[in-house]
């Protein structure tokens, strides 16, 4: 989380259009623990869905997931939420 608040740019047609919402985005989290096929399951629009997709590709790896001690590629849904303060 700490990575997404600190990258995510808040794209300027969604501010001028005031868009504000969550994105779901699903990705598999790879036996390397890398992010692959990420893709945005519910969008809202104004350059938001990009912005979302574009952090979660650049994500650093993430701990892979185990079954039975070897390492398997799980699938994950993140929503990352936009707002404007």
């Amino acid at each position: 989380m700490k990575f997404l608040r600190s990258n995510i740019k808040y794209p300027q047609m969604a501010k001028e259009s005031v868009i504000t919402g969550t994105v779901y985005i699903n990705f598999v989290i790879g036996r390397d623990g890398r992010v692959k096929d990420a893709k945005v399951m519910r969008g809202i629009g104004g350059g938001c869905d990009e912005e979302a997709l574009r952090v979660v590709q650049s994500m650093p790896a993430w701990k892979a997931g185990k079954q039975n001690g070897q390492a398997v590629q799980c699938y994950f849904n993140l929503p990352v939420r936009f707002s404007l303060q």
